[in-house]
């Protein structure tokens, strides 16, 4: 008879599951090394790539991937010797806009905004949706990670690929060209959302609307959505184009300037949208304000109304003995017509006040 053994008390019967670790290609997205601002034909991989430019000692790589986790990450670090809180903070994202140094290499967080298209800002619940880019700068490598669908750096390279003369500066202009294209998109994005405001305005202030009180917090929200994502980068813009010991070019952070000229330009929309919804919400809450009082008074003037007939209905109710005009034959008719002609002109007089 076969004998089966149960686990023993305090001893674990499941057996560990290995964890599959996805190779560090996987989250490749582009790994190319530029030469005098011309892309090396033939494909790399990021060891590979750089081992061939440290061999050459002139170019640079380019690397961008692709939301790696932890392993894919730890790979790309160990190879570019990155510090061990640059791998945290890029596996697990959702960080501020900020500059860190390591020695020699950099650590820019970027994030990145986009406009969801809606029919109308009255009944949609997202403007805006967020993603990041961090970028590891080195004398000899620049490796981007990006993290949401919408934040694609295809074209940023390609448009570096074409000015060989720029992308030769380095991997400091290959930073200076994201930092660009990421703020540029701030300005696409503040100035989809412009219409969006302005109809709302227009919405709250046209008579004989009703606003909900809680769209305007909604796009309030979006909009404080976007000043987290777009104005704590100020700082690292400026260091980079003044801290001392940068080891950013000097002609590389004319560029930078403009960058923090963008940079202000949408701070300050921004800043504009976050003051007029303010406003908007004020108007909003004094017009609902204003439509209860009305409410209140159509409310009070039909009750007061309605006191008169219940009155006097109260009184003849009573049934007393002896009452004024209680047998009289036309008693019914006349107090049918005194509270037909009290009841008139109570709502006449209310009618005249705007009670009604």
């Amino acid at each position: 008879m076969p004998n089966h053994s149960l686990p023993r008390p305090g001893r674990r019967a499941t057996t560990d599951t290995p964890t599959i670790q996805i190779p560090a290609e996987r989250a490749v997205v582009d790994c190319a090394i530029y030469v005098d601002g011309t892309r090396l034909p033939g494909r790399y991989t990021h060891a590979a790539a750089l081992a061939e430019v440290r061999r050459r000692g002139e170019g640079f790589v380019w690397l961008g991937l692709h939301q790696p986790d932890e392993h894919q990450m730890t790979s790309v670090a160990r190879t570019f010797d990155l510090h061990e809180l640059m791998v945290e903070d890029a596996v697990h994202a959702h960080q501020r806009p900020k500059l860190e140094r390591y020695d020699d290499l950099l650590f820019l967080v970027l994030r990145t905004v986009t406009y969801v298209e809606h029919e109308s800002v009255t009944t949609t619940n997202d403007i805006v949706e967020t993603g990041e880019i961090m970028l590891f700068t080195g004398p000899d490598f620049i490796v981007s990670v990006r993290h949401g669908d919408h934040s694609e750096l295809s074209a940023v390279r390609t448009r570096l690929e074409a000015d060989p003369t720029q992308l030769a500066r380095g991997p400091a202009a290959v930073l200076h060209a994201i930092a660009d294209h990421v703020v540029d998109s701030y300005l696409e994005v503040t100035t989809a959302v412009q219409p969006d405001v302005d109809d709302l305005e227009e919405f709250v202030f046209t008579p004989d609307t009703r606003i909900a009180v809680e769209q305007i917090y909604l796009l309030k929200r979006e909009i404080l959505q976007l000043r987290r994502a777009v104005v704590p980068l100020e700082e690292p813009l400026q260091r980079l184009i003044r801290a001392p010991g940068n080891p950013i070019p000097k002609d590389i952070r004319r560029y930078f300037r403009d960058v923090a000229d963008h940079h202000t330009t949408v701070s300050d929309r921004i800043a504009l949208f976050d003051e007029t919804l303010s406003t908007l919400l004020d108007a909003a809450l004094a017009k609902v304000t204003v439509q209860q009082n009305t409410d209140m008074r159509r409310i009070s003037a039909w009750v007061a109304i309605a006191a008169v007939p219940t009155m006097i209905a109260g009184v003849y109710g009573m049934n007393f003995d002896h009452m004024p005009e209680l047998h009289w034959e036309y008693a019914y008719y006349v107090v049918i017509g005194a509270i037909a002609l009290i009841v008139a002109v109570l709502f006449v007089l209310f009618r005249r006040n705007k009670w009604l």
